[in-house]
C-alpha cells in the first residue's frame, strides 16, 4: 500500500502562484507515473499534469504554459508549480501515482483563487 500526502494548497489572488507537493510513503517513484488531477465543484476530475516513467510530460490544455510539474525520485516527491493562477483554477488538487498498473490517490489539497 502507498499513501500520498499533498500539501501547499490555500487561498491566492488571481495572477498569483502556489507550489503543491506530494510525498509518497514508499520509495517507488522511479518505477511509477506520477502527477496531478483536479476537481472543481460540480465538475468531473480532470488531468492537470503527469510525468511518465519515460520522462514524458503531459499537461492539460487549460494549464499549459502556466503550470510546471517536476519530481524528485530520491525524496519520493512530485511538485506542481502553478503560476498566473485564475479563478477557474479553483479546485481540489489530487496527487496521482500508477505503479505497475495499480493506481493510488492522495486525499487532495484545496486551491482557491479569489480576490
Amino acid at each position: 500500500q502507498v499513501q500520498l500526502v499533498e500539501s501547499g494548497g490555500g487561498l491566492v489572488q488571481p495572477g498569483g502562484s502556489l507550489r503543491l507537493s506530494c510525498v509518497a510513503s514508499r520509495n517507488i517513484f522511479s518505477g511509477s507515473h506520477t502527477g496531478w488531477y483536479r476537481q472543481a465543484p460540480g465538475q468531473e476530475r480532470e488531468l492537470v499534469s503527469i510525468i511518465r516513467t519515460s520522462g514524458t510530460i503531459t499537461y492539460g490544455d487549460s494549464v499549459k504554459g502556466r503550470f510546471t510539474i517536476s519530481r524528485d525520485n530520491a525524496k519520493n516527491t512530485v511538485y506542481l508549480q502553478m503560476n498566473s493562477l485564475k479563478p477557474e483554477d479553483t479546485a481540489v488538487y489530487y496527487c496521482y501515482l500508477v505503479h505497475f498498473g495499480i493506481q493510488y490517490w492522495g486525499k487532495g489539497t484545496l486551491v482557491t483563487v479569489s480576490s
